[in-house]
């Protein structure tokens, strides 16, 4: 008896609860519908009025639930309205959801387990028609990175960024024994590196801090899940992203993302390139819509960018090889030129 009272003052909780577990905009409840659940889920039964009633104390509340009015004759053969086939409106569609889930799936800085936790929590944002559809997909993890720091840093960055505060962080590399290595400084000692955080950006499934060196005015790129043993400075503000050389008037993260293959730093420059055609797919997915084709032949094409890394674009005119030939910068032709020959001579050495 107690337990069936307990749970009559709670059928607004198991109502709302009902919405969420089995209505969508294509498939709304009507009251009836909503009874019957509530005896099945919850073995409580509930009069249609008080759940009415319930439904209607719920769109007092704020909760975003639509439903249908429709017309019809009462008992005493007067017109009157009637809410049915009542919703809970989502805050994602199921296509974001799965858009949502599919980018997890797909991200090497997450390990099986948590995915497996964080798509759950993903699905219970929709209905229990929901299908995420993820099974015939196969992902790769990283295995050598440890989520849970990563998340770590993630979150003291995100942190300093909005105090306007500095962090402190060691920085690391591998060696052939597959372990991870601190860099030193000239002393012998773990190196710790005192920066002013800007932006975290995400590029090539790899997460990177955008930064400031407190000793000069550059931007630097840092892979986050390089990074351990990171805090934050609470006594330290950051330096203004407008003090820095080039971005007095401001800084625009998508012209910084398009000017910085591969996320290396330093001189930046326009860039001239002839390429074979068939590859102007790739020129597009690298440098964006904004590069000028002109002088195009049957076979070629050249092709002119914004400000680009140079170091990043000497890599990829490289990773072109004989089907890309760059036009300028000159520095940029005589570098990507000894890379080649050095190419040359490691295959004209090497043994038979």
């Amino acid at each position: 008896m107690e337990n069936t009272i307990l749970k009559k003052k709670n059928s607004l909780i198991f109502i709302l609860d009902i919405l969420k577990t089995y209505s969508d905009a294509d498939s709304p409840l009507t009251i009836a519908k909503i009874e019957e659940l509530l005896l099945a889920k919850y073995e409580l039964k509930v009069g249609r009025k008080a759940i009415k009633r319930n439904l209607e104390n719920l769109l007092e509340l704020g909760y975003e639930i639509e439903y249908d009015v429709q017309n019809r004759k009462g008992k005493n053969g007067e017109d009157e309205e009637i809410k049915t086939n009542w919703y809970l409106i989502r805050d994602f569609s199921d296509s974001e959801l799965r858009l949502i889930i599919e980018s997890l799936l797909f991200s090497k800085y997450i390990a099986d387990k948590h995915k497996k936790e964080l798509i759950g929590k993903i699905e219970r944002l929709s209905n229990e028609k929901f299908k995420s559809r993820i099974k015939h997909v196969k992902t790769v993890t990283d295995h050598s990175l440890d989520s849970k720091e990563l998340f770590h840093t993630i979150e003291i960055v995100d942190e300093a960024i909005a105090e306007n505060k500095q962090i402190q962080f060691r920085y690391n590399f591998y060696m052939t024994d597959k372990k991870k290595y601190n860099y030193k400084n000239a002393a012998g000692q773990p190196r710790k590196y005192v920066v002013s955080p800007y932006y975290i950006a995400f590029f090539n499934n790899r997460y990177y801090l955008i930064c400031n060196h407190k000793n000069n005015d550059e931007l630097y790129n840092y892979r986050l899940d390089r990074i351990t043993d990171i805090c934050m400075l609470e006594n330290e503000v950051r330096k203004p992203i407008t003090e820095l050389n080039g971005f007095r008037e401001g800084f625009d993260l998508s012209t910084y993302m398009s000017e910085h293959l591969y996320m290396f730093s330093g001189e930046v420059a326009p860039v001239t390139f002839k390429i074979k055609k068939q590859y102007v797919g790739d020129v597009i997915d690298w440098f964006g819509k904004e590069v000028h084709f002109f002088n195009e032949t049957n076979e070629e094409v050249t092709v002119s960018t914004r400000r680009v890394n140079l170091h990043a674009m000497k890599i990829w005119a490289v990773q072109y090889g004989a089907n890309v030939q760059v036009l300028k910068p000159q520095k940029l032709i005589d570098k990507v030129k000894k890379d080649l020959q050095q190419a040359l001579r490691n295959y004209d050495n090497a043994p038979n």
